[in-house]
């Protein structure tokens, strides 16, 4: 890194410090509403939902880009989703055509 790279993330740094301090209000902030993180699913939710969107293992696995025996863990209990497929599992759920517009 440059020096003078490094002399601007000092600068910033310290214009951030002074904004959390509260001496300066020149800096916008923005602050959102984050969704809370998907649940974990039961084995019994998986086969459930896989088989309300009418998926074999297979299919359900292909649309979801993981294997089928990835499908076959999760449904028999020997592994459980976890962080991004959570998410695609409760988008699935709520919006089944979002699986196929790609």
């Amino acid at each position: 890194m440059s020096n003078e790279n490094f002399a601007l993330l000092q600068q910033s740094f310290q214009e951030v410090l002074e904004h959390v301090e509260g001496k300066r209000n020149d800096l916008r902030t923005t602050t959102i509403a984050l969704p809370a993180p998907p649940k974990p699913r039961s084995k019994a939710s998986i086969v459930a939902l896989r088989q309300k969107l009418n998926y074999s293992q297979s299919a359900f696995a292909r649309v979801l880009n993981v294997s089928p025996k990835t499908v076959q863990a999760w449904e028999q209990g020997l592994r459980s989703p976890s962080g991004v497929t959570l998410k695609l599992l409760a988008i699935a759920e709520k919006h089944p055509e979002a699986l196929m517009d790609i």
